[in-house]
């Protein structure tokens, strides 16, 4: 009895040791990255579709190797050569290596439909066959196209609006810049409202892109004099369709911005423009070389400009005269109560003309890309205006004024 019981314990030892060596060998035969279950895929760059002027996404859902649904998102112009866009989303039903469907564009509500064959070719993939938009077929050939992982894919798309609700300061956003979020069916009757309101709406936020459309959401971008910012920014806020409102990135840079006190700068609770004008005008004539010309303000952005004229160094004999137009911003150093006061200073623009009386002479100015500048457009400019206004400049290694 003692005898069968060890070959019986034998014998079981024996099948263990076989079953975990099976296990092991299936567990090694199995592919490194086998995926269990669907897998998403993503092409985000099909050449050849609507003439190679389309912004594409081809979504694919995969069992293995085949395609058990699939999802097409085109973004296109909407006429030849013209910047508005139209789109058409299309899920594809999916036979074999066949993906067809139909759908509408849409803003025009054109008619599409889709046939396309699609064939894997090693890494990559072959899509032939018609997209037809309305009235207009087009033929599609498209070899040598890469897919990508869905983490691949999200990780590419642009999700950051830049927009400042209440910011802390005006130092990562300008204060005279205004970002509007707002869904596209809104948008329209939004912007006629701005109509009269002195504010400056800038003309390529106007215009509805693919991931405006992809979105249902558009970004208007403005200028507005920073003392009616914030009340504007309230107001906007309950406007039916606003996502989102604040400030953005705009004309200021703080390398050429400084920070002062703001008492000897306001009359009541205005900033006095006559005295900023005036005081920076005086600066920036001694550093630029020149006299000032004229002085403006704009009631839409709140944006300074300053002309000065100077003698022209080129071939002095000829008596030509050179203009300096400088513009700037002064604001709050941040939005609600502050007792400091910021004021950007641009980088000087210079025009030469012949302002001699009698006949003139005809120049073109057009400067090469390593012509040195003249000393004398800026000088020190941002420097000498620290100095005049008693005020601190930006430290942009520390992220601090000093």
């Amino acid at each position: 009895m003692r005898a069968l019981r060890y070959c019986l314990l034998g014998l079981a030892a024996t099948t263990s040791v076989a079953t975990i060596n099976l296990a092991s060998a299936q567990m090694k035969a199995a592919p490194k990255n086998q995926v269990n279950g669907p897998e998403t895929r993503y092409f985000t760059s099909i050449d050849g579709v609507m003439n190679g002027n389309a912004d594409v996404i081809l979504r694919e859902t995969r069992q293995g190797k085949a395609v058990t649904a699939a999802t097409l998102d085109v973004c296109y112009p909407a006429e030849k050569g013209s910047d508005r866009k139209d789109r058409f989303v299309a899920n594809l039903s999916v036979s074999g290596s066949a993906l067809t469907g139909a759908t509408q564009t849409q803003v025009d509500k054109l008619p599409v439909t889709i046939k396309l064959n699609r064939r894997p070719t090693g890494d990559t993939f072959e899509f032939k066959g018609q997209i037809s938009v309305g009235q207009t077929n087009n033929n599609v050939t498209s070899s040598d196209n890469s897919d990508q992982s869905e983490k691949e894919f999200q990780d590419n798309q642009s999700t950051d609006d830049n927009i400042a609700p209440a910011p802390k300061d005006f130092t990562e956003v300008s204060p005279e810049a205004i970002a509007v979020k707002i869904k596209l069916e809104a948008a329209l009757d939004f912007v006629r409202t701005l109509r009269g309101q002195n504010v400056e709406v800038a003309l390529n936020s106007l215009t509805v892109s693919c991931d405006a459309l992809r979105a249902g959401e558009q970004v208007i971008s403005l200028a507005i004099d920073p003392e009616r910012a914030a009340a504007f920014v309230a107001k906007t806020k309950t406007y039916p369709g606003v996502v989102n409102v604040g400030w953005t990135t705009g004309a200021i840079d703080m390398d050429r911005t400084v920070r002062f006190a703001a008492a000897d700068w306001r009359d009541g609770d205005k900033i006095n423009r006559d005295k900023v004008a005036t005081t920076l005008a005086n600066v920036l004539a001694k550093t630029m070389s020149g006299k000032p010309a004229a002085t403006s303000w704009d009631d839409e952005t709140g944006k300074l400009k300053l002309t000065f004229k100077r003698p022209s160094q080129v071939l002095p004999a000829l008596e030509l005269t050179e203009t300096v137009e400088v513009s700037a911003i002064i604001a709050p150093d941040k939005p609600g109560t502050t007792d400091k006061l910021i004021l950007w200073v641009s980088t000087p623009s210079v025009t030469t003309a012949d302002e001699n009386s009698g006949a003139k002479l005809a120049l073109a100015d057009s400067p090469t890309a390593d012509e040195e500048s003249d000393p004398r457009d800026d000088n020190g400019a941002v420097a000498a205006v620290a100095t005049e206004f008693k005020a601190q400049r930006w430290d942009a290694d520390n992220s601090n004024w000093k």
